[in-house]
């Protein structure tokens, strides 16, 4: 049985996915909260930001904080390289990017098929994770965007 027979069998709401990889682990975001998805660009570095903040770039005239979602995962750093991607969000009116290892695909998930997380979750900081997807052959972990942006000042804070 595909999503799809899933999702018109239970009449269960839709979520539409942008996945990504950091390590060996897949993730999701909701895609209302993805502006785009570039390639590596040359990133600013802003002397005395946080080491989640690896710079900042200017997008169409718009100059957004970049972050490393290794470094905000508290996972080891990782050279760029051709599957290096930036997903530009917004959340609370507010543009931020990502540096992810690779993007996958946008995904279309029944809610049903998702749980909240386990109390502990090694390895990230689970206040950043909404819940887990469960897929036929693999687990997708959900991010809350608003909680891994965190605020404003946070973002600022050296």
């Amino acid at each position: 049985m595909n999503t799809e027979d899933i999702l018109t069998e239970t009449n269960d709401t839709l979520l539409q996915l942008v996945t990504f990889a950091v390590g060996s682990e897949k993730f999701g975001i909701d895609i209302l909260h993805v502006e785009e998805i570039m390639k590596m660009v040359q990133i600013t570095r802003l002397p005395g930001s946080p080491d989640v903040i690896e710079g900042i770039i200017n997008l169409r005239g718009k100059v957004i904080p970049v972050m490393d979602i290794r470094m905000k995962m508290h996972l080891p750093r990782k050279e760029y390289d051709s599957d290096t991607r930036i997903i530009v969000t917004e959340t609370k009116g507010e543009t931020v990017g990502m540096i992810v290892d690779s993007v996958a695909e946008v995904l279309r998930m029944p809610a049903s098929l998702t749980e909240p997380p386990p109390d502990t979750i090694s390895g990230i900081d689970s206040r950043f994770v909404s819940s887990i997807g469960k897929l036929e052959n693999k687990m997708l972990i959900l991010i809350d965007v608003e909680q891994l942006m965190g605020s404003r000042e946070e973002l600022a804070a050296p």
